[in-house]
């Protein structure tokens, strides 16, 4: 199991924490499958994260398109406007940020404002993202699997071994940082509940989530409020608090370093709970 995290400013040291990061997801876009609209001016958004740290969040993930599944890509401006005044505002917040973006060049000027994270869905496979990512020499990256892309992941996705398919193409990401200089501990990996999997998929990962823990690197588990968890209760997406709690705590009972999260008070205490059983 990986010891440490390294992300930007900051150090994660897991042999001093037993409950996992949580990062707090902060969506400054109009149309976020959950909370789109809520945070779009800069004010409303850096008054959510202030939120999010009085609750307790370990790291703040700020997002400026949706990749929601159907979701169309905002043009590259658009995303800056939306995310760098906010980057702004909170790089002296004593939390590390994470920009949540497939964008070379979003990457490239939010790592310039202040950004501690990558996290991207994409995994570094869009143009010129690797390399943004090789240009800074301590920030932390999220590497995400997805089957296609966005707008058609979800149309009757397909694997023979969903586990070791997923695990074959996150080793052969981290390993291509790896190859490139990046160090081990700033690499984590994302299996992608959501993103080109269905129901059965996405059970199977979290029923087998300790499997990815194998990689060596910090496992994140984002569920929070998806869709897996609509079908199972029946409920809209503001009424799937209770269920993103229990699946987080199940991702923490397989193995999971982060978890990435709408509900952070929530979870919080959650975790505290499953830490005072766990120690």
């Amino acid at each position: 199991m990986p010891t440490t995290w390294c992300c930007g400013r900051f150090l994660f040291d897991f042999t001093k924490r037993q409950r996992p990061i949580v990062m707090g997801i902060l969506n400054a876009t109009p149309d976020s499958f959950s909370d789109g609209g809520k945070f779009r001016s800069p004010k409303d958004a850096i008054a959510q994260a202030e939120h999010m740290i009085a609750q307790g969040v370990d790291l703040i993930d700020i997002g400026g398109e949706s990749t929601r599944p159907g979701a169309e890509p905002v043009e590259l401006q658009e995303e800056l406007d939306r995310v760098l005044p906010v980057i702004e505002a909170l790089k002296g917040c004593g939390v590390p940020l994470s920009i949540d973006t497939y964008k070379a060049e979003t990457m490239r000027q939010a790592l310039h404002a202040g950004v501690d994270c990558v996290n991207d869905i994409w995994a570094l496979r869009q143009d010129g993202a690797m390399n943004a990512v090789l240009e800074s020499n301590n920030c932390g990256v999220v590497l995400m699997h997805m089957q296609r892309d966005p707008l058609t992941m979800q149309f009757n996705p397909e694997y023979q071994n969903v586990i070791a398919e997923v695990k074959e193409f996150l080793k052969a990401r981290a390993d291509l940082l790896i190859a490139n200089g990046v160090a081990k501990n700033r690499i984590a990996i994302d299996p992608g509940f959501g993103f080109g999997k269905s129901l059965e998929h996405n059970l199977k990962m979290l029923t087998n989530f300790v499997d990815f823990s194998s990689l060596e690197l910090p496992v994140l588990a984002g569920m929070s409020r998806k869709s897996m968890l609509g079908k199972l209760t029946g409920k809209d997406t503001n009424d799937r608090v209770p269920a993103s709690i229990a699946a987080a705590i199940m991702a923490a009972d397989r193995g999971a370093r982060i978890v990435r999260v709408h509900d952070v008070g929530e979870t919080v205490d959650a975790l505290k709970l499953w830490e005072a059983v766990n120690t």
